[in-house]
């Protein structure tokens, strides 16, 4: 079953349970889709799908931190709620641990050696990590691993 296929019969079911945050949530995902499969003209592969949906959770997580800010609890939880429901149509997120064994890989694979190469390692990293880890949070752990590299580099070549 395609992804859109199970959105559409889930759909089906919220309705008929009468969960209308369920039913809501998941024909935005619906109309997500759409919107981009008729922009782009064709039909969306599997991967484009889960960026779509990926993209969804994101603008749902920034949102969150806007409402928190603004003291709006009863708006952010109801994002919170929408990541949930949405969550359950992405691959399962990558662990800290896995994500550090991900990013170690990249520099490797990538030779990075510098915080200059951090696009160079991201781009090794996101077809790998697309739909199962935040990018921001990946972003930071390259720079932090691509920082200690630089610092022992700087140690080993005679500075203090």
């Amino acid at each position: 079953m395609t992804l859109k296929e199970r959105l559409q019969s889930e759909t089906t079911a919220a309705m008929r349970s009468g969960d209308a945050l369920r039913r809501d949530v998941l024909r935005m995902a619906s109309n997500a889709l759409y919107l981009v499969e008729k922009k782009e003209r064709r039909p969306l592969s599997d991967d484009e799908e889960l960026q779509v949906l990926s993209r969804e959770v994101k603008t749902r997580r920034e949102s969150i931190e806007a409402f928190q800010r603004g003291g709006r609890e009863d708006l952010a939880s109801k994002e919170a709620a929408e990541i949930a429901i949405l969550s359950g149509f992405l691959p399962a997120s990558l662990s800290e641990a896995e994500l550090r064994v991900l990013v170690d890989e990249a520099i490797v694979a990538t030779g990075a050696s510098s915080a200059r190469d951090l696009g160079k390692v991201m781009g090794w990293l996101a077809p790998r990590t697309r739909g199962r880890a935040d990018g921001k949070r990946l972003s930071e752990l390259v720079a932090q691993s691509l920082a200690k590299l630089d610092l022992s580099a700087h140690d080993t070549a005679g500075g203090h």
